[in-house]
């Protein structure tokens, strides 16, 4: 008999206080998740209060979901609700062997794919003296073939064993470099710093924000919650796009519920927008995930 794959759901809150009505300008929303063959959207349910003047959904320059919305009403608080029940089926292993072309480093991309991959294996932002680089290379075997497994899950653990997470109230993420000379950052933080170090090693990466799944026991038989999340995915031929999770240590896509793919963080945000009033008319910005198991009644 099969196994029952567990229906997760999600649900997001934000919340936007002001001290006074205040108009709103337009708002985009990153909240649903995407499907594929590892990951199915059953339902997906989003709630604005106050009702937007208009409201559409688009498939963005990357194919993720956004929602865009535009208000016509002032208000005091601006709340958002997302509902989305999931199914999950990631693979049990990454499919790689040793007569793929990729299973050792270093290997070449197709040429029918490199053109479409170089935007995710330039480096984007700038390593005047190295720094970047020369974290990054010493995680290869001098004089000895490196399995680019390895070197990946290497790199994975090395960021979260060595740097420590500092939630940050800037907006924004901060340069690779600042997340290098201070050891610390957040997700979002340390995905970017990850992905320039693979674009500089030639591996082409791109940035993955979504959620975290959390258990409440060590044998992960109950889901205890959840938040937002930040990772990486790396292109390996034979295998495709891969989730890496330097905050977490995560191999593989168990844990991880892919909402928005980018090029860089600052185009996979999951939600902003604007509003019209004195920089003290804002008072407090609210944010809730909770992932829970589903009932069978939410199945379809």
């Amino acid at each position: 008999m099969t196994a029952t794959v567990p229906l997760l759901t999600i649900r997001h809150k934000t919340e936007y206080r002001y001290a006074y009505p205040v108009s709103f300008g337009e708002h985009r929303i990153m909240l649903r998740p995407q499907d594929g063959h590892d990951l199915r959207v059953v339902s997906a349910a989003l709630e604005i209060s106050p009702v937007p003047e208009a409201q559409r959904t688009i498939h963005d320059v990357f194919g993720n979901s956004v929602t865009i919305a535009t208000f016509g009403e002032r208000a005091s608080r601006l709340t958002f609700n997302s509902t989305v029940t999931v199914e999950q089926m990631p693979p049990d292993a990454i499919a790689l062997t040793p007569d793929n072309g990729a299973y050792f480093y270093p290997f070449l991309y197709d040429s029918h794919e490199l053109p479409d991959l170089m935007q995710y294996i330039t480096p984007q932002y700038a390593d005047p003296d190295g720094g970047i680089s020369a974290w990054g290379r010493k995680f290869l075997s001098d004089g000895a073939t490196t399995s680019t497994l390895d070197l990946l899950a290497s790199i994975t653990h090395a960021v979260r064993s060595t740097f420590v997470y500092r939630k940050r109230h800037e907006q924004g993420t901060q340069h690779p470099l600042d997340t290098l000379y201070t050891r610390s950052g957040t997700c979002r933080d340390y995905a970017l710093f990850m992905i320039e170090v693979l674009r500089r090693l030639g591996l082409a990466a791109r940035f993955v924000s979504g959620y975290l799944v959390t258990y409440s026991d060590p044998g992960r038989n109950y889901f205890g919650g959840g938040s937002t999340h930040a990772w990486v995915q790396v292109y390996l031929p034979d295998a495709g796009w891969v989730e890496f999770d330097p905050t977490n240590g995560i191999i593989g896509s168990r844990d991880l519920i892919r909402v928005a793919v980018a090029r860089d963080p600052s185009q996979a945000i999951p939600l902003h927008g604007t509003y019209m009033g004195t920089a003290d008319a804002h008072l407090s910005l609210d944010v809730t995930v909770d992932v829970t198991t589903a009932t069978e009644g939410e199945r379809v």
